[in-house]
């Protein structure tokens, strides 16, 4: 890697980071069309500031073949900074390895719930037959409305949740889960399933629960995803329910993400505005969001120092643990780089 050029920082207001370290974006939306214009620029910036991985993550049926076109313009030499869901971009001038690796989990969103029907999770069970994805997810359970706790809704939900852990038993892949105001029903559902995470991996993707869920879902052998949310000192229930984990846990439990474009870390804003745009209308795929406060997955490592200052772990360490939790969260065996640069 090289040094990083001021243009190339997330927000050029931020103080500097003085040292990068090997992360994995454990949770993206990277595949929204709000990155359309510069996915490309964003990519780079991601490896610039170390991370090697990210994960694309689906929620409704109609977007997985998006998933796979942009995982495989990423698969490719580049020439531009652009790089859409209808775009095929080759040329052998730029290489490849200035990009994040990029895989994909598939999954049936709860809170997209009236949406989905048994036709898609017919057409899921067959993606996952032909393609083998990386994970499962997001799947579970979102009771963050008033028309989402409706028992009819609820129900659906349930009925979803369970057939997509099914299919993640059938073919060993490890699940995302999305559990919103419901911990305690889905905490149920996942201790009547014959889904066992302990051998399966799996993340409670931006967790949101108190201490006492937090424990119940690593002891259930899940990871917690901590997003950009710890970064908000406000955000004291997240940080206690966090701590308490590790308390009892250890750091091994835990795993980031930026969950981009939501999620933006306090430091990368630079507006006031809603810190989630997920559940503020159906499918609206964002695009209400300031663009300004976009979240990116350059923005990763404010997470990680950020939570290293909570827990009181050095980044160097934090980071070496947290590549190895998510290489077990998500079943996979990538090999950690030596980190070597210092940014100027």
């Amino acid at each position: 890697m090289t040094a990083i050029d001021l243009s190339l920082r997330p927000n050029s207001k931020l103080p500097l980071l003085t040292s990068i370290y090997p992360l994995i974006d454990t949770h993206t939306h990277f595949d929204a069309p709000v990155f359309d214009e510069d996915r490309g620029l964003q990519a780079r910036q991601a490896y610039e500031y170390g991370v090697r991985h990210l994960v694309l993550v689906g929620y409704l049926a109609r977007h997985f073949d998006r998933l796979y076109t942009i995982q495989q313009a990423f698969a490719q030499p580049l020439q531009s900074t652009m790089i859409n869901s209808t775009t095929s971009i080759t040329d052998a001038s730029v290489h490849t390895d200035l990009y994040p690796q990029t895989h994909i989990a598939l999954g049936l969103h709860p809170f997209y719930i009236e949406q989905h029907t048994d036709t898609h999770l017919e057409q899921l069970a067959q993606l996952l037959d032909e393609q083998q994805p990386l994970a499962i997810g997001e799947i579970g359970l979102d009771a963050f409305t008033n028309i989402m706790k409706q028992p009819e809704m609820l129900a659906k939900q349930q009925r979803f949740f369970n057939a997509q852990l099914d299919m993640a038993v059938r073919h060993q892949l490890p699940v995302m889960l999305h559990i919103r105001k419901a911990h305690a029903e889905a905490l149920a559902l996942l201790k009547a399933h014959t889904y066992n995470a302990h051998k399966l991996g799996g993340i409670a993707h931006s967790f949101s629960g108190g201490e006492q869920e937090a424990k119940a879902f690593v002891k259930l052998g899940f990871k917690l995803g901590v997003t950009g949310q710890v970064t908000n000192p406000n955000a004291k229930k997240l940080r206690r329910a966090i701590q308490a984990a590790v308390e009892m846990y250890g750091i091994e439990c835990l795993v980031i993400e930026t969950d981009c474009p939501d999620m933006t870390p306090i430091m990368c804003q630079t507006s006031a505005g809603s810190q989630s745009a997920l559940g503020q209308s159906i499918d609206n795929e964002w695009q209400g969001a300031a663009g300004h406060n976009r979240n990116v997955p350059g923005n990763l490592p404010w997470v990680l120092h950020t939570l290293g200052e909570l827990l009181h772990v050095a980044p160097a360490d934090l980071a070496r643990q947290l590549w190895q939790n998510s290489c077990d969260a998500l079943q996979v065996t990538w090999a950690y780089p030596e980190p070597s640069v210092t940014i100027e």
